[in-house]
């Protein structure tokens, strides 16, 4: 085997800054793109790159190819078109679970072909939570298939950010970048090996979980409720009625109401049991006829939270289930920091987090994303959460979709700007960014909403690993791990370096994620390419497609912690139905390669 020794001092301190940047990153001890630019700043310090260097992934293509889609997609979502789209495609989905997963799998593959992976899956998150419940399916059948469809999606198009940064790779190494054509041909297999293994195999290996908020209340027939047929009510309880039991104050026995809830801060006390003291001021979730709620006015309680006599009588309420987005503005603040019930009129009973559900303090947790928060209101107020940023509201009624002139307009321009993107025409990149001026211009989104649309955290994480790349082909040591991989793989063939690559990137990917996959092994797996004499175009497409197969752990796609609150997922299930969808990836890629590439 040849060996990369000896190495220079900037080899070794290349070495050691991205192995403790790694570290960081993998440990979770400070945020990732503060590690990023730590990172940035230690090879600029040591000397391994120069300062325009090291700072050279701010102006990166790549970031900026990620800074225009980041707008786009926000003009699509806020012209109505993708939300329009997710209806649509939600309702061929019928009434069988096998056609249901088809749907929804390939609905997010083809939405991830044109925007963020994570952006199709929030869209399609509601729509999957509502057909799974008009079909009497458990959520846990569709939601993790919806999330495979779009990271299958992802390996299909040039518009997601590992195959950009790969693209990117060869270009920086002298070689000519990739199409939208080299992805379509090579990941378009993996999207259809990849159904058929779900629908054939994968399916049967989900679990048959019920929701979070029918986990957290299950008396409840969630079903009944969400269609209306009976009503949720808050009623306060008064001094009158307070140290009576809820036996004794014979709620259920006068009126045959349901006591689901007993808020009392901080704590949620859910299903409670009969001997379970009244407190003043508690708040109770009840289930009941309106009529029959109203007979508990006068008897010591109240109707509504807030009031006395008059006030807040009509307040019947829902029991919602919101999951926190990935990369929504308020992570890591508290409810409280967010004076969210004073904001939203919503009381939050219950959060899960991790297979586990917590009931007390839930006001003083750090938001995650993928929290799934089951929580009571009007539902006014429950639909006004809906427009806000970061808040993703399930079981929400399916809405007609009005698209008018700018909905036209955006679908035009985002149409364009691919084209020409795909075609070559113009530069990806300046194609992204003019797409995005060209919206902002027509009004499709403001330049504010632009600002905001921009993942700030992905292009600090990715402007700051970028040099580590630069960094492996100005100090040689690039060259010198491909060598060392083409003397240690090549001996058996193209087809085992690409394994090779695809499992060590596949591996990293389910640790920190496919765009510090990317990152990391895409400069290596593009030196060994050339040090090797095979197509280095084709190797780029295998790690970049390897960075999407995501399909082991929760964490290793932002789209996968998503589904997780909903579909009442814990991290063995995904590994259980992963594993294979893992397999098939691989062997459809050693299929597609000789056949795409001739190798």
């Amino acid at each position: 085997m040849q060996l990369i020794l000896p190495l220079s001092t900037s080899e070794v301190l290349l070495l050691a800054i991205a192995f403790t940047g790694l570290s960081l990153i993998i440990s979770g001890w400070i945020r990732a793109d503060l590690a990023a630019l730590l990172v940035l700043i230690a090879l600029g310090v040591t000397r391994v790159l120069t300062p325009q260097e090291a700072l050279s992934g701010f102006s990166n293509s790549a970031v900026i190819t990620i800074i225009g889609l980041s707008v786009i997609t926000a003009a699509l979502e806020q012209t109505g078109v993708v939300k329009w789209a997710a209806n649509r495609l939600a309702a061929l989905s019928g009434g069988n679970e096998t056609r249901v997963i088809a749907v929804f799998m390939l609905a997010g593959a083809l939405l991830s072909l044109v925007m963020n992976n994570i952006a199709a899956g929030a869209v399609l998150l509601p729509a999957a939570v509502r057909v799974a419940r008009q079909i009497g399916v458990p959520a846990s059948k569709i939601l993790m298939p919806l999330s495979y469809g779009t990271l299958l999606g992802g390996m299909a198009t040039l518009f997601t950010t590992a195959n950009i940064i790969l693209s990117g790779n060869l270009v920086a190494q002298g070689q000519a970048g990739l199409t939208m054509a080299n992805f379509l041909l090579s990941g378009g297999p993996m999207v259809l090996t990849g159904l058929l293994y779900m629908l054939l195999i994968g399916r049967k290996l989900l679990p048959a979980r019920e929701t979070v908020a029918s986990t957290a209340v299950p008396a409840v027939d969630l079903r009944s409720i969400y269609r209306l047929d009976e009503r949720l009510w808050e009623v306060r309880v008064t001094p009158a009625a307070a140290g009576k039991t809820i036996a004794e104050a014979a709620i259920s026995a006068t009126t045959g109401t349901t006591v689901l809830a007993i808020w009392r801060d901080p704590e949620a006390i859910l299903n409670p049991a009969p001997d379970t003291p009244l407190r003043a001021s508690d708040v109770l979730l009840i289930l009941g006829r309106e009529d029959r709620v109203r007979q508990l006015a006068g008897a010591g309680f109240a109707i509504g939270r807030n009031g006395t006599s008059g006030e807040g009588l009509d307040l019947p309420i829902e029991l919602a289930e919101v999951v926190v987005a990935p990369r929504a503005p308020f992570i890591g603040q508290t409810l409280q920091q967010l004076r969210f019930r004073t904001k939203f009129g919503l009381t939050v009973v219950a959060l899960w987090r991790e297979g586990r559900s917590y009931r007390t303090n839930v006001g003083t947790m750090p938001l995650a994303a993928g929290d799934a928060l089951l929580m009571t209101g009007p539902a006014a107020r429950v639909r006004q959460l809906a427009d806000e940023p970061g808040f993703i509201v399930l079981h929400t009624p399916a809405s007609e979709v009005e698209t008018g002139r700018q909905a036209v307009i955006a679908v035009a321009i985002t149409a364009i700007a691919l084209f020409v993107a795909a075609t070559g025409w113009v530069a990806t990149a300046e194609a992204m960014l003019a797409g995005a001026a060209a919206l902002v211009l027509t009004g499709c989104i403001t330049m504010d909403d632009a600002y905001r649309a921009i993942e700030w955290r992905v292009v600090t994480l990715i402007a700051g690993l970028l040099p580590i790349g630069t960094a492996l082909v100005t100090t040689g040591l690039g060259t010198k791990a491909g060598a060392l991989l083409t003397g240690s793989l090549v001996a058996y063939g193209p087809l085992a370096l690409i394994t090779g690559l695809f499992l060590a990137t596949v591996l990293l990917t389910q640790l920190v994620g496919g765009q510090v996959a990317s990152l990391i092994i895409g400069p290596i797996a593009v030196s060994a390419a050339i040090s090797a004499h095979v197509n280095p175009q084709a190797v780029a497409v295998a790690v970049s497609m390897a960075c999407s197969v995501a399909f082991l752990t929760p964490i290793a796609h932002p789209v996968n912690v998503l589904m997780m609150g909903p579909g009442n997922y814990r991290f063995s299930d995904f590994f259980r139905a992963g594993i294979g969808q893992t397999i098939v990836c691989l062997l459809t890629l050693l299929v597609v390669m000789p056949l795409v590439w001739q190798l």
